[in-house]
């Protein structure tokens, strides 16, 4: 979370339909962040440790918001949640969880690793509103668009 760059927001999703859905969502919430996709937990991890293409923080910074997805490959969303947690510099950026599943325990299991929230898909204008009023509650300075 650089202060020179503008907020940037991280999706982890590994569904191309539900990474349309959300950029509209953006799009319909006015919410012009940079948007950055990755498509399983592992590449989440790699994403937020700089790891192989995801190297130059130029091109891939740190994002001040990540949306995750629960149910993907490699590494499902509680196991980056559980990998986050471990990281003393990442712990900070706010986590919402972003998914198909309405079920309580994966509520409160999220809520257990760290996540800040959860939607469940698909994401409305609303729910963009409502994340980035929960971020800006915590500090993140991220209500309004640039």
């Amino acid at each position: 979370m650089t202060t020179n760059n503008p907020p940037v927001i991280l999706l982890a999703e590994d569904d191309d339909n539900d990474v349309f859905f959300m950029r509209r969502a953006l799009q319909k919430a006015q919410v012009k962040f940079p948007l950055q996709v990755v498509t399983n937990g592992q590449e989440a991890v790699d994403y937020l440790s700089g790891e192989g293409k995801y190297n130059d923080r130029g091109a891939y910074p740190l994002p001040s918001i990540i949306l995750l997805d629960l149910k993907m490959p490699f590494l499902d969303g509680f196991e980056v949640l559980i990998w986050i947690g471990r990281q003393p510099e990442l712990k900070k950026i706010p986590v919402a969880v972003l998914t198909s599943s309405a079920e309580d325990r994966d509520r409160r299991r999220a809520a257990e690793l760290g996540a800040k929230a959860y939607f469940v898909k698909p994401p409305k204008p609303e729910t963009m509103k409502e994340i980035l009023r929960l971020f800006d509650a915590s500090g993140n300075g991220m209500v309004t668009s640039p």
